[in-house]
């Protein structure tokens, strides 16, 4: 459904949100709120502006909600945009470990920003015409992190150094390959030039991923990512996690 071209037009609609459903406590609380209390990896409902009212029942996709994804999209014509779509922030992991997980299942390139925190808010504000550009939307996950947090290690540098990188994730999103790197005080019109190039690269070099053998594959080879919460649920309320078949994230 998500790779539809009139449901992506229809999106365009929507403040969407992706919660990152392993990361947290609170994250999980969010939706299980939205599942009568069960816990899975995705739920889907519209909300109002406010995030207060649902506009739709719950479930774990939108599949869930409607079959037909014009009744769902109809309920934009409602509620009219006041802000500018190039005002809104950019999309941040939690983790840099996050970030190159999802961005190798998206098979997107991610713009990784490694910055000071006295400098984080000038940077992302100046990404953010570059973000919502109609020629960017969809393309690149973004992610923010210290210059001292532990990631240089994941992309095979010596140092973490302050600027941006251009990262393609490795077939599993444990690690990564750093396409371009360049100075934190770079142009955004250098920037997005090189994240075109790159892009272009990457689409004519990658090979659509077929996830069912995928997942096989990675089984085999033991590639397993940890979460900050535990996969699965204590059913039985013996205090420890019991483990659907197949249910384990890759």
């Amino acid at each position: 459904m998500f790779s539809d071209p009139d449901v992506i037009k229809s999106s365009r609609n929507f403040v969407c949100i992706r919660i990152e459903s392993y990361e947290s406590k609170e994250n999980q609380d969010i939706v299980r709120s939205y599942l009568g209390g069960r816990f899975e990896n995705t739920a889907f409902c519209i909300l109002s502006p406010d995030g207060k009212e649902r506009l739709t029942r719950a479930g774990r996709g939108p599949n869930h909600v409607s079959r037909d994804f014009d009744d769902i999209a109809k309920i934009s014509d409602n509620f009219k945009a006041k802000g500018k779509l190039a005002d809104s922030r950019v999309p941040d992991f939690n983790s840099f470990d996050l970030a190159l997980n999802v961005s190798s299942a998206d098979q997107k390139m991610l713009l990784f920003v490694a910055v000071g925190k006295e400098k984080y808010k000038k940077i992302e504000a100046s990404l953010r015409p570059l973000a919502w550009d109609q020629n960017f939307i969809g393309k690149f996950n973004y992610d923010f992190e210290s210059s001292e947090n532990d990631w240089a290690e994941k992309l095979s540098l010596k140092r973490a150094r302050e600027g941006y990188y251009l990262v393609e994730p490795d077939e599993y999103g444990l690690s990564g390959k750093v396409v371009k790197a360049l100075p934190i005080d770079t142009k955004i019109k250098v920037l997005m030039d090189v994240m075109i190039s790159a892009n272009q690269d990457y689409a004519d070099t990658t090979d659509k991923k077929v996830y069912s053998s995928h997942v096989s594959k990675g089984k085999r080879l033991g590639k397993t990512i940890k979460m900050a919460m535990p996969f699965g649920e204590d059913r039985d309320g013996d205090g420890i996690i019991d483990h659907r078949a197949g249910s384990r994230r890759r």
